[in-house]
């Protein structure tokens, strides 16, 4: 392990013990079967391949805005009707604005956290309704 200046000690751990491992592009659940979400991407683009970033965050690498586009319409799809889903981003690199518009769906509300006020929190409600029935036929 490589000393860290950012801790007392010199050193710290990131351990990641998930009960279930899957592409967030492509879930492997059911069309809605959560009434709530969570979506945390990578926000980063510029990291090392062995920085703490890196491995605690993950990095945007290739046609990240297609995944994304893919992650939000995934979360939705996974959404019960009326379900919430909460998305964070931090636009220390790419601009909230930019993200949004990767979904068509529009956000009730959002509050900043953090710092310097980078840090979202988005909440989105699945719309239901005869209109989205019909679109889904």
């Amino acid at each position: 392990m490589a000393a860290d200046c950012s801790v007392k000690n010199g050193e710290r751990q990131i351990v990641v013990n998930p009960d279930i491992l899957a592409d967030f592009t492509a879930l492997p659940f059911a069309a809605e079967t959560f009434a709530l979400v969570v979506f945390d991407p990578p926000h980063i683009q510029r990291s090392g391949d062995t920085s703490w970033l890196l491995k605690k965050y993950g990095v945007l690498r290739g046609d990240w805005r297609e995944m994304l586009r893919l992650g939000f319409a995934e979360c939705f799809r996974v959404l019960r009707i009326e379900g919430t889903l909460i998305f964070k981003w931090n636009e220390i690199e790419v601009p909230l604005r930019e993200i949004l518009e990767l979904t068509p769906e529009q956000p009730l509300f959002g509050h900043r956290t953090g710092r310097q006020a980078k840090t979202h929190w988005v909440a989105f409600m699945k719309a239901g309704g005869q209109g989205e029935q019909t679109a889904k036929k």
